[in-house]
């Protein structure tokens, strides 16, 4: 009900006047410092992409130690050879995130990570062109990049954002609901959907500006995450038995 376009538009003074004024108000934070790419671990090698938004580029935290990256690659080194690469910045779209993946040289990944949505919804990007520009993605990394796995990491429920006031927070969560449905309905060739976990937006446990994730929240997101990656590639990358 509060994703429909009609209510939006009863709504829609009382909602440009919340976003202007959160837009003034809230604290920018940066990108955290670190690096972007590597290799570690020991083990059979595999081969990991990390794309998104400010969540997968780890805003809400110092270092991409503490970020989705570095807790993800960490994780993952106690089995594997991480051979791996993130491609995220802040504010991006999904749309935006499928163009810079087309710049990108042909390169060969085990398993992909796509983290997008919040901004596709903040910007009112309707579901239709959101879940096309989605199912892109996935074809591109299965093409160009030969991703075997991806992982869509699940939209944030934005109606328990501490930063957002009510309706807007209300109307913007609903929105992402609808987006985290089509998610769901869809998990067939390499796609996958890791749901996002509510219990994880507690205050303490966001960042200092009510919006993105603390090292806390990337450090279950990124175990939830090993957690699949492993199950579905350490029989893979196991090899022939030795007999």
């Amino acid at each position: 009900m509060l994703a429909s376009l009609p209510l939006r538009l009863l709504l829609s003074p009382v909602l440009i006047a919340q976003a202007l004024n959160v837009r003034r108000s809230a604290q920018l934070l940066p990108e955290p410092e670190g690096p972007r790419a590597g290799r570690t671990g020991q083990g059979p090698e595999l081969r990991l992409l990390i794309a998104g938004d400010s969540s997968a580029a780890g805003v809400g935290v110092a270092h991409q130690s503490q970020a989705l990256s570095g807790q993800l690659v960490a994780e993952l080194a106690k089995d594997f050879t991480v051979i791996w690469q993130l491609e995220a910045k802040t504010g991006v779209t999904t749309a935006q995130t499928l163009a810079h993946l087309q710049t990108l040289p042909p390169a060969r990944f085990d398993v992909a990570v796509t983290a997008l949505g919040v901004n596709d919804v903040t910007r009112q990007v309707s579901l239709q062109r959101w879940w096309a520009d989605q199912q892109a993605i996935t074809a591109l990394l299965a093409e160009k990049f030969h991703v075997q796995v991806q992982w869509r990491s699940g939209v944030p429920p934005l109606e328990h954002f501490p930063l957002l006031p009510r309706p807007l927070r209300d109307v913007l969560g609903a929105q992402a609901s609808a987006y985290n449905a089509a998610l769901a309905q869809d998990s067939g060739g390499i796609a996958r959907n890791l749901p996002f976990d509510a219990s994880r937006l507690a205050p303490q446990m966001m960042a200092s500006d009510g919006f993105h994730p603390g090292a806390t929240v990337y450090a279950a997101w990124a175990e939830a995450l090993a957690q699949e990656i492993r199950a579905e590639f350490a029989p893979r990358l196991a090899g022939p038995p030795v007999s």
